[in-house]
């Protein structure tokens, strides 16, 4: 980014500041929200600390983006600092613990009137604990010192806001609830796109879906192996929509278990509403989760879902079981016997009217709202 070609600021600017558009939950809110925002006529810049990532090709044209050109996150605050005294925004938000960190110490310095609003999307003091990372260690006394300056700090769950309260010493008032966006005409469009996969061809068995990050707090082991079970009693097919570290791993256990013909990890994909739209059930089987995007998705697509009884956010949007059944944590029998009653008796209630509940148009309100716009 060359700071001289930036054009003059206009009102009510606001900036979006992540470390990139890897293929995460975070950051495909922080899209949704930067069309939303642009589709209200407010000009939005969309400042990463490297342009990278999975979802750099959905941007909005009506969107500027911004690149740093940073290697690390840290790496990223002087460039930062240039940017809001040459822009000067009217707010800033971020998303990720260390990019928030960076979004506080920037606003200082530079000491622009911009208003800073730093979002959490993780069960912060589970990922801390369990993370390898260096950084892990400097977070939390940093966010204890920087986080009470931001003007507001948006957490995604009241899990997640009475999590982070007690971990930083946040006074209630600091901390605002907003649900992620998740709901838009886009993805009620693209989930009625054509799907070729044969598995969902006419007279196929009912195909359970999972997705996300091919990683340890998604436990994708334990859909694996109650799908197993599943398998023992009656035709059924699994995919698992999502890419990352644990694959190896995964296609192991699906070897080991004798389900490989019925069981297939498809990575990432382009559109997963349309594999969402015609599954029988949608698992969501995470250890954690701050929220659960990919909850709402598919239940926005109209399609029957279990999930784990995880801290916090499924709970949350099920609203204690009512739109779909819960299950303890790392049970594979508990998960196996509740996809098998999804299974065999469609329930009554159609899932799609809790969704609404996290619509795009909500999302963008309330943001506007602690923004001061």
């Amino acid at each position: 980014m060359i700071m001289s070609e930036v054009a003059a600021p206009k009102d009510n600017l606001i900036a979006l500041f992540v470390p990139s558009l890897r293929s995460g939950g975070a950051e495909r809110v922080m899209l949704l929200l930067a069309q939303g925002f642009a589709q209200r006529g407010i000009a939005v810049d969309l400042v990463l600390a490297k342009a990278e990532g999975a979802y750099l090709k959905q941007v909005p044209h009506e969107v500027r983006m911004l690149n740093l050109e940073a290697s690390r996150v840290l790496g990223s605050l002087p460039r930062l600092i240039r940017y809001l005294r040459r822009r000067r925004p009217s707010a800033l938000l971020s998303a990720l613990d260390h990019a928030n960190i960076i979004a506080i110490l920037a606003q200082r310095i530079a000491r622009t009137p911009t208003r800073v609003v730093v979002s959490v999307h993780s069960m912060t003091s589970v990922a801390l604990k369990e993370s390898p990372l260096a950084r892990a260690r400097w977070i939390p006394f940093l966010a204890r010192l920087l986080f009470p300056l931001a003007d507001k700090i948006v957490a995604v769950s009241t899990g997640v806001a009475e999590d982070i309260s007690q971990l930083y010493c946040l006074r209630g008032n600091q901390v605002e609830v907003i649900y992620n966006p998740v709901v838009t005409p886009d993805l009620l469009n693209l989930a009625l796109q054509p799907l070729s996969h044969p598995w969902f061809a006419e007279g196929q068995p009912p195909v359970i879906l999972g997705a996300g990050r091919l990683a340890a707090p998604k436990d994708f082991h334990t859909l694996i192996h109650a799908f197993a079970r599943v398998r023992q009693q009656r035709p059924a097919r699994l995919i698992i929509l999502g890419e990352g570290e644990e694959r190896p791993v995964l296609e192991s256990l699906i070897r080991q278990l004798g389900i490989e013909r019925d069981a297939a990890l498809l990575g990432f994909v382009d559109n997963p509403f349309a594999y969402m739209k015609r599954a029988a059930v949608f698992v969501l089987s995470s250890r954690w989760e701050a929220f659960g995007n990919v909850l709402v998705e598919a239940m926005a697509c109209g399609t029957p879902v279990v999930s784990t009884d995880c801290p916090y956010g499924p709970r949350e949007i099920l609203e204690g079981g009512k739109w779909g059944k819960l299950v303890p944590v790392g049970d594979p029998d508990k998960l196996a016997e509740a996809l098998l009653e999804t299974l065999d008796s469609r329930p009554a209630y159609d899932p799609s009217v809790r969704a609404r509940d996290f619509s795009l148009e909500r999302a963008v309100e309330a943001y506007l709202n602690v923004l001061g716009l």
